[in-house]
């Protein structure tokens, strides 16, 4: 069990509150997620909760942590700093569980998580790994220390359509506390029987035990009924407080116009504004204790809209590479790369985690933004040079000498490319 109390933080740059007077008790069985809007507390909360000094650096807490016996595993958003620059065999031994693995067990989690059976032996360094291969690395060596509690700051990013799906299956799965934080709507339907919704609106949380759906469909309910009574409670209090104007207005203008020579008419009048100004007093009560119209904290949004249009058939993009390699030049991900892009086409790269996808959009966008163009055969477009991402891209990229690899394939890896047209 994980149980939080009175946990308030404070971000320590321009004391802002993050999260005010925290309350949380988790059990076996828990898949709670914790959403909300950027810049809300989501990954400072769950670093508390793994080990309160990660975020001593930048903001003040206060509160009790209950952890019991439970053996926690924490998967941070980025790759630690310090484990960048190992290489993933010394960054697994690190993991004392993963001397303990049998190859069997090594290679059904390698199978697992769409891997080669040696992915734990490479001499690659962390750093130069794939946003998705990182993540599966850190994942694997989790795993393999046998966890009690998993905390999982946004474990989605950068991970293939197939490690999102053992993914899903591991949080449906896991017999006791999963506590992680996503932006990844199917993620959160497919695994959450709990809703942690934290808010800068005051500030404020929710939590709620429902799934995802239940917990939007519940929330936009209360909203609709709240709005509708405080509006109704509007509309009742400007009726009254016409009424109450008036009454005061009258007794006032009464007042002014009594005669000095019919004191007992003044001092009934006296008495009857006393009475409207106690009842104007009342009222001032009644309105504190109003329902509120619900505030709704949106996300920014934002759309690429220049109005303009690049002409069908007009050549955006002509890209060819004889070798596509990794960052650090050890690995050919692909061989004969050739993407060809006219007009407004959208272009969606997909592939396996370390395919390259990620690599090639770097190359393409390096070439294309070196100060000399034509110095590097690559053309941009005059025509089209003032429309935000457009123009024309050659580019033939010289060939790369040749380098054996034995550890792993040098298969060229299939880039697939899907284009969508509107």
């Amino acid at each position: 069990m994980i149980q939080i109390k009175d946990l308030t933080i404070i971000h320590r740059k321009d004391l802002r509150t993050l999260i005010a007077d925290f309350q949380l008790v988790l059990k076996d069985g828990d898949k709670a997620v914790i959403i909300g809007e950027e810049g809300n507390g989501k990954s400072t909360l769950l670093q508390w909760i793994y080990n309160p000094e990660r975020i001593a650096g930048y903001a003040d807490a206060s509160g009790v942590r209950i952890l019991g016996e439970a053996k926690t595993a924490f998967l941070p958003q980025e790759l630690e700093q310090e484990d960048r620059t190992k290489t993933v065999y010394e960054f697994f031994s690190e993991e004392e569980a993963f001397l303990l693995q049998t190859p069997g067990d090594l290679g059904r989690m390698a199978k697992d998580f769409g891997t080669e059976a040696d992915f734990y032996y490479l001499n690659q360094r962390m750093e130069t790994l794939s946003g998705g291969e990182k993540i599966k690395a850190q994942l694997m060596r989790i795993l393999m220390g046998n966890p009690d509690v998993l905390l999982l700051d946004e474990p989605s990013n950068d991970v293939d359509l197939d490690t999102l799906r053992l993914l899903e299956n591991l949080i449906r799965g896991w017999k006791k506390i999963v506590l992680f934080i996503s932006h990844d709507e199917a993620l959160i339907s497919h695994t959450a029987n709990m809703v942690i919704h934290l808010e800068q609106i005051r500030p404020r949380y929710t939590i709620k035990h429902l799934s995802y759906g239940e917990y939007v469909k519940s929330r936009e309910d209360l909203f609709i009924a709240q709005e509708r009574q405080a509006l109704n409670e509007r509309r009742e209090k400007q009726k009254r407080d016409e009424k109450y104007h008036r009454i005061l207005q009258s007794v006032s203008c009464a007042q002014n116009a009594v005669s000095r020579q019919d004191p007992h008419s003044a001092a009934l009048l006296k008495k009857k504004m006393h009475s409207v100004k106690s009842m104007g007093r009342r009222f001032e009560k009644l309105d504190a204790d109003m329902t509120d119209i619900p505030d709704r904290e949106e996300a920014i949004g934002f759309r690429m809209d220049t109005g303009e249009r690049i002409p069908e058939g007009k050549t955006v993009l002509d890209y060819s590479a004889d070798e596509l390699r990794s960052p650090d030049g050890e690995k050919i991900l692909a061989r004969n790369v050739r993407l060809f892009v006219r007009g407004p086409e959208k272009i969606c790269i997909i592939g396996k985690n370390g395919a390259g996808k990620t690599t090639l959009i770097r190359d393409i966008a390096g070439e294309f933004m070196k100060p000399n163009y034509r110095n590097n055969s690559c053309l941009l477009s005059k025509a089209y040079s003032n429309l935000p991402g457009a123009g024309v891209l050659e580019h033939r990229k010289r060939r790369v000498s040749d380098c054996s690899d034995t550890r792993r394939g040098m298969g060229a890896t299939r880039i697939e490319l899907v284009t969508f047209r509107v």
